[in-house]
């Protein structure tokens, strides 16, 4: 059975972002990623750092301020940013 996107997002952020005792599967994907609410501790700077890891991982850019918000959320809307842009063709070469 393969992880599911919100997981291995999960992974990648914490290893992108050298977060420390927080484990993947601890995390919902309903939680805020970025601000005092996020189990992550992520704050404005770790949110550039993931657009860099998801674009390197997935070949997806989260370009604009507005459409960066939106995908950053959580684990989930973030995940399904990405499926949506991989099901238009939104994918850098």
């Amino acid at each position: 059975m393969s992880k599911s996107l919100e997981y291995e997002l999960a992974e990648m952020i914490i290893d992108f972002c050298n977060v420390e005792d927080v484990a993947p599967e601890d995390v919902s994907p309903e939680t805020a990623l970025i601000g005092p609410d996020s189990p992550f501790g992520l704050d404005s700077l770790d949110a550039v750092e993931v657009v860099v890891a998801v674009q390197k991982t997935y070949g997806v850019r989260i370009g604009g301020e507005k459409t960066s918000r939106e995908a950053l959320q959580s684990l989930r809307t973030l995940a399904e940013f990405i499926e949506q842009e991989k099901e238009e063709g939104h994918l850098d070469a």
